[in-house]
């Protein structure tokens, strides 16, 4: 499909694979598109009866690449690099792109497994959190990593956070930004299944749920979705207007600011 993502199809399988290894399949505006471009080729894709997401290389998904993260403190775009803009909102849509290429994967009609592991964070652990179940390594490292720049999550995070976790976990994982392995993922109740062979057992899984009649697959999906989504729609609108309340004020861009410059940030009172 393009140098940031790669479909395979067999047996009924779709193999969708973050395919940035060299940035530990971070996110920019061209990861963005062709994620959320993926999923919408699967909906009308013929015979995939499941799917696995998983990320080549050492990681699964660093989250905002650091060129993206340096714009929201105002700089440039580097030489050769787009302006990365994942606000934007087709119509029609309950999402914009950034929210797009989570929520894409509870909108395809066949089951969504991820396979994850090196790291998953900010974004990433956003996008796993999308898919219906998820095979996590024990060692990755995990964060809701959003407050940590100044920002918010908002990429469906919230949202899927509150599905899968007690509110008082959910926020203390939000407000300080902790980075968690897997093992304590699992025990939190975000992972499925804990695993050495996060791909392998993804994949396994995959085709036993491949040979089960595609059609009363489909229709479990809808039925435990019709329960799951209520309030969606509302919860990525509140997401999209809180962090346009945050981008680009004092306090976001010191976050950015001290990280880069490995000091202590100086915040001003709300």
């Amino acid at each position: 499909m393009s140098d940031r993502v790669s479909i395979t199809i067999d047996n009924g399988i779709a193999d969708v694979r973050l395919t940035r290894a060299d940035k530990r399949n971070a996110l920019d505006s061209e990861m963005f598109r062709a994620i959320a471009a993926a999923g919408e080729r699967l909906k009308t894709e013929p015979g995939v009866r499941c799917v696995v997401l998983s990320g080549e290389g050492k990681s699964f998904c660093a989250g905002l690449d650091m060129g993206s993260m340096q714009q929201l403190a105002g700089a440039p775009p580097a030489e050769g690099e787009e302006q990365t803009n994942a606000g934007d909102i087709d119509d029609g849509r309950i999402t914009h792109l950034a929210q797009q290429i989570c929520w894409v994967w509870q909108e395809l009609p066949m089951p969504v497994i991820s396979a994850v592991h090196g790291h998953a964070l900010g974004g990433g652990i956003q996008l796993a959190l999308g898919t219906d179940i998820r095979f996590v390594h024990p060692e990755t490292k995990m964060s809701v990593r959003e407050t940590y720049w100044g920002l918010v999550p908002d990429m469906t995070g919230t949202f899927m956070l509150g599905k899968l976790l007690r509110p008082d976990i959910a926020k203390e994982l939000t407000f300080t930004a902790r980075v968690f392995s897997g093992t304590e993922a699992y025990e939190m109740g975000l992972v499925t299944h804990l695993t050495e062979t996060p791909y392998d057992d993804a994949m396994a899984l995959a085709a036993e749920i491949a040979g089960i009649s595609p059609s009363a697959v489909r229709a479990s999906k809808e039925l435990i979705n019709n329960m799951a989504v209520d309030g969606a729609a509302e919860q990525f609108a509140e997401e999209r207007r809180l962090i346009q309340t945050q981008i680009g004020t004092p306090n976001q861009i010191e976050s950015v600011m001290a990280s880069f410059e490995n000091r202590s940030p100086e915040f001003v009172d709300a």
